[in-house]
């Protein structure tokens, strides 16, 4: 695909997915020389106050639903069908709930173009026994390589063009590049880094770190606590991306997708607000995400629970006191006080 112009499809519409497709829009008309003008979004379809959301998207170029009040590029294009979105795509950009990725790719796998990469922009795991990325079940269903983009992006913030940067994870200099002219804006830097693995792994733990400080301002406790739920979180991402990968760089962790994204979740992203209203109401974490969410998923509770089975398989639990203690609050019904309890007898 060296110097050929890359059509791009998105697949995922909602609130990250939403704002992805506005950079991603506005980049691809800066470069005809590098993609298609026509970004392809897949959408979920569904219903608001008597129309197709796609139909809203593309008469008024603003997803009502999940990322009211900002408007998209002309040239995004909303599309319902998830097989037609795909069709002849170059680059497919997956922005969705990790849960749902692998009946996705089951729907797409025969219509994706020979030659066709993607990029992942999913924070989480896949549920196993092993350690599983996102990235490498795109990989596995569809043939095609895959490469990461994380970091401190509160989805609301990037829309209305706050400055914020991301980390691309691509073990390809030449896509690197590629990426980086699809991603990067005034208010959007990106950098890329040759530590795919990591990038990904950073993206997906940071979210239970943040259903501990949840739990934190839940029980009214103030910064000293939270930094160190930050710091002792910090350090069991470090340790689990070793486990996985020894070459891991511990340089990535101060990126954008490590200890800025990590920060950033803790004090305003959604796994930190239901987790705080879990303390505060005793709802379930379930009732909670459709009370608080809008339609969005909730990943850090099922994230803790998929490297809770990887810890457990492997009899190191105990090496991981608030990866475990997440897990046992949101699953085992320990009181949010447990998670104090065992981080102070470190």
């Amino acid at each position: 695909m060296s110097g050929a112009v890359r059509k791009v499809t998105i697949i995922g519409s909602g609130n990250w997915g939403s704002a992805i497709a506005k950079i991603v829009g506005s980049n691809a008309s800066r470069h005809p020389d590098l993609f298609n003008s026509e970004v392809r979004m897949w959408v979920f379809e569904e219903e608001v106050n008597g129309e197709k959301l796609s139909h809203i998207i593309n008469t008024t170029h603003e997803n009502v639903k999940y990322l009211p009040g900002i408007t998209l590029p002309s040239n995004v294009l909303a599309v319902p069908d998830v097989v037609e979105s795909v069709s002849d795509a170059d680059i497919l950009v997956w922005v969705l709930p990790h849960q749902f990725v692998k009946r996705i790719c089951n729907q797409i796998k025969a219509n994706v173009k020979q030659g066709a990469v993607s990029l992942s922009c999913i924070k989480g795991l896949q549920d196993s026994t092993e350690i599983a990325l996102i990235s490498t079940l795109i990989r596995e269903e569809l043939g095609t390589e895959c490469s990461v983009l994380m970091g401190a992006n509160i989805a609301n913030e990037v829309a209305k063009e706050e400055f914020s940067e991301a980390t691309i994870g691509c073990n390809d200099a030449d896509m690197c590049d590629v990426y980086q002219n699809l991603f990067t804006t005034s208010y959007f830097k990106t950098t890329a880094v040759q530590d795919k693995e990591t990038v990904e792994l950073c993206g997906a733990l940071k979210n239970i770190v943040a259903v501990a400080a949840g739990f934190i301002d839940g029980m009214g406790l103030g910064g000293n606590t939270k930094a160190a739920i930050i710091r002792i979180g910090m350090k069991e991402m470090m340790m689990f991306s070793k486990m996985f990968n020894a070459s891991s760089k511990e340089s990535t962790f101060f990126e954008s997708c490590g200890v800025a994204d990590l920060i950033t979740t803790c004090y305003g992203g959604r796994n930190r607000k239901v987790s705080e209203a879990f303390v505060k109401t005793g709802k379930t974490l379930e009732v909670l995400e459709a009370e608080l969410l809008g339609g969005q998923k909730l990943q850090g509770p099922m994230t803790a629970k998929e490297v809770h089975h990887v810890l457990q398989s492997k009899g190191i639990t105990d090496s991981y006191p608030l990866f475990r203690s997440v897990y046992e609050i949101c699953y085992e019904e320990q009181p949010p006080k447990s998670l104090l309890d065992n981080l102070s007898a470190l």
